[in-house]
């Protein structure tokens, strides 16, 4: 069997979780320079707040105090999801992130009692240790475990927890009322698709013909199907691997200034270096793109970009910013205002399997050297947190850091930001 483990509503969790009083309170997380809503509490989505609302729009309820808004605050989310999963591991021997928020567990070998036991401790010991609330739902397949999930989060008859088998009748009470947009990985378009042959629901999926259907769709949909009928098809490996990683940022104000334009690419390949080596992969080569102000027709647009290839594969954040600095030597041109800038690694490969060339073998003395020093690096930075130790040191006032007009403390990853609990 598979679980399903669904923080709710993660962002404004996260959030509550160091600031009891936004309990019960309509809260909303902003974007990257507090733009619009991303994450919303369930009393902001019952007043008819819809995702990505500009913040300008919600000024007036902010200001008569009917809402609370956020910064988005990455580092503390990122934390709190390592812990969620931390809980996890000490029930489960496996656990598979799936996003930030989301996660699987294998729950091999228990009968009906012994699974409901454990599914309902992962529940609460979540809940207990990091003060997150979550929602599980269990099933045989990837696919009817995402549905259970959804099931035990919009129902409170399920009191957090589901669990779905093969076959049975609650089975089948579920996917006859559940849609075919609702279904995992099916898409919008896919269903409408469907529906044109009079398949509306989950259970008309799953008692389709999966050989027409494939034969006239896809290998994914024949899948799906299996899925539904309790036949898992799907491991989470095949994506854990992403084949570019990219990490870019609106400035918060505008600048043409050679140093902050420099200072910011070079902290956006550190931090794709470090999604790298977290990943295990290696990068052949940088791509690089700066953007002026498109909504500003009033000033000159400039839309520059450049792939610059790494002299052999690599993870080290040193040959990476470098190759980063030099594509931006290249795009800078004076008498621009750029309002984001962006990096991206290109043509990765996976670290265990890949063949070190005779000049990488020759050289292999100073790759060992510099791959303990990546190693230490990334060790104080998980520890101590992050950008604790990096290459260069950025400017906390710079134009192209965000705006956060609201952010709140990085509880768990700095020490000058610990809670603090007075008597």
């Amino acid at each position: 069997m598979i679980g399903l483990v669904d923080c709710n509503n993660f962002y404004v969790s996260c959030e509550r979780v160091f600031k009891p009083s936004l309990e019960g309170r309509p809260v909303g997380v902003l974007s990257n320079n507090d733009g619009c809503v991303i994450a919303r509490s369930s009393e902001l989505k019952a007043m008819g707040v819809e995702m990505g609302t500009p913040a300008f729009r919600l000024q007036s309820c902010l200001q008569r105090g009917e809402i609370h808004l956020q910064s988005s605050n990455y580092e503390l989310y990122g934390d709190m999801s390592a812990r969620v999963r931390m809980v996890l591991e000490e029930g489960v021997d496996e656990v598979e992130p799936y996003s930030i928020d989301e996660m699987f567990v294998r729950l091999e070998g228990f009968d009906d009692a012994a699974l409901s036991r454990l599914a309902r401790s992962l529940y609460d010991n979540v809940r207990r240790d990091t003060g997150l609330p979550v929602c599980v739902g269990v099933a045989p397949t990837h696919t009817l475990a995402k549905l259970a999930n959804h099931v035990a989060k919009s129902s409170t008859a399920y009191r957090g927890v589901c669990i779905l088998s093969a076959d049975g009748d609650e089975t089948r009470r579920v996917l006859q009322h559940t849609p075919l947009g609702n279904i995992w990985g099916l898409g919008r378009r896919m269903a409408e698709r469907l529906a044109l042959l009079g398949l509306r629901t989950a259970w008309d999926l799953r008692v389709a013909d999966a050989k027409a259907l494939r034969r006239h769709h896809s290998v994914v949909l024949e899948r799906t199907i299996l899925e539904l009928r309790g036949i898992s098809c799907i491991t989470m490996q095949d994506d854990d691997i992403r084949r570019r990683i990219m990490v870019s940022r609106s400035f918060g104000r505008a600048t043409g200034e050679w140093r902050d334009l420099r200072e910011a690419i070079s902290q956006h390949a550190q931090h794709a270096a470090e999604k790298l080596r977290h990943q295990r992969s290696l990068a052949r080569a940088v791509y690089v793109f700066l953007r002026t102000n498109r909504h500003r027709r009033d000033l000159p647009q400039h839309t520059p970009e450049l792939i610059v290839e790494l002299p052999r594969p690599t993870n080290d954040s040193r040959p990476i910013i470098a190759a980063a600095r030099q594509a931006l030597t290249r795009l800078h041109r004076p008498g621009y205002r750029y309002m984001k800038a962006g990096v991206m690694l290109l043509d990765l490969l996976d670290i265990e399997h890949h063949q070190l060339s005779l000049l990488d073998a020759s050289d292999d003395t100073e790759r060992q050297r510099g791959e303990r020093l990546m190693a230490t690096l990334d060790t104080l930075n998980r520890r101590m947190g992050r950008h604790t130790i990096g290459f260069g040191l950025p400017d906390p006032e710079a134009p192209w850091r965000l705006r956060c007009g609201n952010l709140s403390s990085r509880y768990t990853t700095r020490w000058d930001e610990l809670l603090k609990a007075k008597a």
